[in-house]
């Protein structure tokens, strides 16, 4: 039988800008502020793993476990780097339960990172577009200046073609992620509400990104900086922290699974990998998409909202966006899904990601999110974290610790 893991501490920065904070000082940070929310010390960490996607094309850093390692206290253990692009962060948390489970040490830390503005704050657009778009197909990209919302672009507009769906059904998703947002502190678009008829309109900043395909601005994620990190352990690395199960998570199941990169020749809509991913993530964890009342997913642009309510199975293949539309992913709704803002309004720091993700939900499960977006009665969290068009899955389900 598995031995249970469980998430001792979550934290991370506010989404948004980072301005002129160095990559080892956010590293550095990361580690320092986890461990201070239990009162530990980095020495403690027996092992780690840190997920980030630009730190070489944006930041000029390559072996970020190197400074990780930095750290006092985390000199000589086993840490490693991971990169499958967005999905960096929730598979640094796989790393180390993986390690933990291996018997190298009972605590562990998971970092997550991106830093993709510069030290005042602004973007530069075509290169955070040029960067991201390494992680396609070289033949996905050909002819597209900013690749990863015009392949997006084309697969919203295969799922509303397919399913009869609307653009005003999925900006639905983007509303309720505005408003979540006003009540998330961490929020990058804390204090910018938008509502249903603003994101469906084509006026003002909501413009359509790519000729001929209905993706348009308020359908995508944000240009995020931002780190977040957790804290896993065993029950001994719980004794060792003073830190009782009962105040604690559990990472009930796991699974990641990966599919081709090219995404000609496989169905988008459908993607193999990723319900198997979240499947075995449920079978691990000895539970059901009906047991499931709380979830975090990648909503990087509205139609993978649509589509990661299916691949959750709360709702049937074709109906995620009626799923959203309908009100059932609200805080209220059957099956509450990206209470934090998602993608779209929390921000998409892209290594620090699936950490947040996960972090969120132990957040529910714990009743400590923000009262307006708490839960009533969370029994178990999914979440659902993507790498490239829809290709690399990461999904893991979440109880609270007994």
């Amino acid at each position: 039988m598995r031995e249970p893991i469980y998430i001792a501490a979550y934290h991370q920065s506010k989404f948004g800008k980072l301005f002129d904070m160095s990559v080892p000082e956010i590293i550095s940070n990361a580690v320092t502020e986890t461990c201070a929310e239990i009162g530990a010390e980095p020495s403690m960490m027996d092992v780690g793993s840190i997920g980030a996607v630009c730190n070489i094309s944006l930041n000029g850093q390559g072996l970020i476990a190197g400074l990780m390692a930095d750290v006092p206290g985390l000199a000589a253990k086993p840490i490693e780097a991971i990169e499958i692009a967005c999905a960096s962060g929730g598979q640094a948390v796989v790393s180390v339960i993986h390690k933990l489970l291996l018997g190298l040490g009972d605590i562990g830390i998971a970092v997550g990172y991106e830093k993709m503005r510069n030290d005042i704050g602004k973007m530069d657009g075509k290169l955070v577009g040029e960067a991201l778009g390494y992680f396609s197909h070289p033949e996905d990209r050909e002819g597209k200046v900013y690749v990863f919302p015009h392949i997006f672009a084309e697969i919203m507009k295969k799922y509303m073609d397919t399913h009869n769906v609307t653009e005003r059904d999925l900006a639905s998703i983007s509303a309720l992620e505005y408003a979540n947002a006003q009540h998330n502190p961490y929020a990058q678009m804390n204090g910018i509400q938008v509502s249903l008829d603003e994101a469906t309109k084509v006026e003002g900043r909501n413009r359509y990104i790519v000729e001929g395909l209905p993706l348009k601005t308020y359908d995508c994620s944000q240009i995020t900086d931002g780190y977040g990190a957790l804290i896993l352990a065993t029950e001994k690395g719980l004794a060792k922290l003073g830190v009782d199960k009962a105040d604690c998570v559990e990472v009930a199941g796991y699974a990641q699974a990966t599919d081709p990169l090219r995404v000609s020749g496989r169905d988008v809509l459908k993607p193999t990998g990723a319900f198997r991913a979240m499947n075995d993530a449920y079978k691990m964890a000895g539970v059901t998409p009906q047991d499931v009342n709380v979830a975090e997913v990648h909503d990087c642009f509205t139609v993978m909202g649509a589509i990661a309510a299916e691949v959750l199975g709360v709702a049937e293949y074709g109906k995620g966006a009626a799923f959203w539309r309908d009100g059932h992913a609200a805080v209220d709704g059957s099956c509450a899904i990206n209470t934090s803002g998602g993608l779209i309004a929390k921000g998409h720091p892209v290594g620090a990601t699936g950490i947040a993700m996960i972090g969120w939900s132990a957040l529910q499960l714990m009743g400590k999110a923000p009262a307006p977006l708490q839960v009533k009665n969370t029994n178990v969290a999914a979440t659902f974290n993507i790498g490239g068009p829809i290709c690399a899955s990461v999904c893991t389900v979440l109880k609270p610790g007994k």
